[in-house]
Order: structure tokens, then sequence, then C-alpha cells
């Protein structure tokens, strides 16, 4: 194998150019043991290499796993249970009312020589003692309640419906209804100032001719008491209404109506 001239380890170029020299000069030395320190130079990296390597696998290794036993307290509830309640047996009927002492009505029938006439009771006799239908013996100090005479009830006020087949209606519709709302309304000065503004809902009923009645504030601006009763006077100031129906008649119904007040 061809060695390159130029290669400053070549022994037989050394040898050559040493001849004659001082050949325990630093240089010469240096170049003749040159390829014998690289080499142990790369064996040492090599081994070290290893040997990191080994060092980082045994320092991996998975550690060996502990079983813990897990002792779980379990609290047991040695408390006596409640003492069981004695229900108390039910209360006894109450008694009977005492008896009434009664006399049979016998209805009028013909006289028959056959039949034997049961005696009747004469009118004197019977004129102070209740009536029945068979004759019974009782208190004669209870006097029997006197029949209750049931006239005629009291008319039941309307109801009030909150869902109907056709809803109330402002003359004119809704856009009517905001014009008037506009032109009625006026800004509290004391809100306007402080720049408050917001909406009122109120809730308010219309009866059976479209008048309004029982005007009521659900939910009114904040910090504005004015803005509400504002709001309520103009809603009490609308004409009448046309009222809801329900299968084809008149009748009261609620309605919820915001009003906004806001600074232009």
């Amino acid at each position: 194998m061809l060695q390159n001239w130029n290669d400053v380890t070549l022994d037989s170029r050394n040898d050559l150019v040493f001849e004659g020299r001082n050949q325990e000069y630093g240089a010469f030395e240096l170049r003749r043991n040159y390829n014998k320190r690289v080499t142990f130079i790369i064996g040492g990296m090599i081994v070290f290499s290893l040997a990191l390597m080994g060092v980082k696998k045994f320092m991996d290794r998975p550690a060996d796993e502990e079983v813990v036993e897990k002792i779980v307290n379990t609290q047991i509830d040695l408390t006596p249970p409640p003492p069981i309640e004695e229900i108390p047996p039910p209360p006894p009927p109450p008694p009977p009312p005492p008896m009434v002492e009664m006399v049979k009505f016998v209805p009028p029938v013909i006289k028959d020589d056959a039949v034997e006439e049961e005696p009747q009771k004469l009118q004197e006799e019977v004129k102070e003692t209740n009536v029945g239908v068979k004759d019974q013996e009782g208190d004669k100090d209870i006097v029997a309640p006197p029949t209750e005479i049931k006239g005629p009830t009291e008319a039941a006020a309307p109801e009030i419906f909150t869902i109907v087949e056709e809803q109330a209606e402002f003359p004119g519709g809704i856009a009517e209804m905001s014009k008037f709302i506009r032109e009625k309304l006026q800004y509290p000065a004391m809100a306007r100032e402080a720049g408050i503004s917001g909406k009122c809902f109120l809730k308010f009923v219309v009866n059976e001719n479209g008048d309004i009645s029982n005007v009521e504030v659900l939910k009114g601006v904040p910090g504005c008491s004015d803005c509400d009763k504002e709001a309520m006077r103009v809603v009490k100031s609308m004409p009448k209404w046309k009222a809801a129906k329900m299968t084809g008649r008149s009748v009261k119904c609620y309605f919820n109506l915001p009003i906004s007040f806001k600074i232009q």
C-alpha cells in the first residue's frame, strides 16, 4: 500500500529527515508516536462513551415497584338505632248523634174491610213531633235542626285571563300607542339632569269595556321612582282599548307594557 510522502507520521520519511540529527528532539518523538497516541485517545473516548452509556442505562433502570398495602378505615356506626316510635291507635269513631223522636207518616189509603187499618195518629198528638218515614223513639229534649234553605248565591267575579284568543289592543294598534306615549310622556327633570335612563315595565288590566285598571310596576327604572310614576300616569290617561276576546266574548285580561326613558 502506497503511503503519502507528505505524511509527517511516515517512519521512513522521519528517518530520512532526522538522519544525522538529534533524534531525541521532541518533534521526532511526537511524529513517531503520533498514530499510537491518536489510537489511544480514540479508544479511550470510545471506552469512556460506553461507560457513560452503561451508567445512564443503570440509572434509568425501572425501580422495583413497592406494593403498599392500603388500609381502608371503615367507620362503623355503633350508635344504637332510635327507638321505634309507637303510633297511637286511631281515635274511636264519634258516637252516633242522639236519635230524635219521630212519627211515621202514613199516606191516606182507601178503606178496605179485608185490610186491618193501622191506627192513625191524631193531629193534636203529632203537631209538636218531627215527621219521618218510620216511628222512632229518641231524646225528647233534642230538637231536630231546621232544614237549611239555600238562597241564590252571589255571582262570582269575572276571571282575569293571562292568555286569550284575541289580545286587547290600543285604538289604532301598536303604532298609535307608541305615538301616544311619545306625545304624553314627560321626562322627569331630575332624571334628565342626572342622566338617568332605562325601561319601566308595567302590568295592568283591560276589562270587558276596554277600561284600564290595576296599573302596577313590575320592574322600574333603576334609581328613578319619578320615571315609574310618570309611566303609570301615561298608562292611566290612555283612552279605552279594544277588549280581549275568548270564544267570541269580551273578557278581562292582563297586559304587560315596557316604557323607555332615553335622553335624546
